[in-house]
């Protein structure tokens, strides 16, 4: 008569090895993965006074980004800058300039988020004074030529202004629309002599 316990226990002892070997590989796999720093967000560049151009197809500059300091982070290629610039130029009308405190530029600078004290300018022109929009925060799409913020926004050209809150800005036609709350004093210019 045979002795199933007597048998069995070399191959319950051979699959018991077997499980703990697995998990131990797994163990070790996972913590060489957490260490070669792709999971982290560590920078991997700096950059002292950066500059950024983009030309149209006609080889003028669509878009100009500037930055003291540019941190580049590679686990999703995406870059912050510090005290941030982006100058937007057009065709037969004044550049438009964004400038914050900070910015974070996504991979391939398709999409750029300004905080802290944002500032769009557009500048005089003889005909219209300075306008400058105020807002907190601002999401820029430089090729496409447009931006949008959820915030409340403040615009004054000259002594008019306006407030509200959320606007699309749209450099392709030169638009500005407030979304919700808007109020405002237009004070007509006076015609200079």
């Amino acid at each position: 008569m045979k002795h199933w316990p007597s048998q069995l226990f070399p191959v319950v002892l051979l699959a018991l090895l077997a499980g703990l070997s697995f998990m131990l590989q797994r163990a070790v796999d996972q913590e060489e993965a957490k260490q070669d720093g792709k999971l982290r967000h560590d920078p991997d560049a700096i950059a002292e006074n950066f500059v950024a151009r983009r030309f149209d197809e006609n080889g003028l500059v669509k878009y100009r980004l500037t930055a003291p300091y540019l941190v580049h982070f590679p686990d999703d290629d995406s870059s912050e800058l510090k005290s941030p610039v982006l100058i937007s130029y057009r065709q037969s009308a004044p550049p438009i300039e964004v400038t914050g405190k900070n910015a974070r530029v996504t991979a391939k600078g398709e999409t750029i988020y300004i905080w802290d004290e944002v500032r769009v300018t557009r500048a005089a022109t003889p005909e219209r004074p300075e306008m400058v929009a105020r807002m907190p925060d601002l999401t820029a799409q430089p090729d496409a030529g447009t931006a949008f913020t959820n915030s409340p926004v403040e615009i004054t050209q000259g002594q008019s202004w306006i407030k509200g809150v959320g606007a699309n800005l749209d450099n392709n036609t030169s638009t500005l629309v407030l979304q919700s709350q808007v109020t405002g004093m237009y004070i007509r210019p006076r015609p200079t002599p």
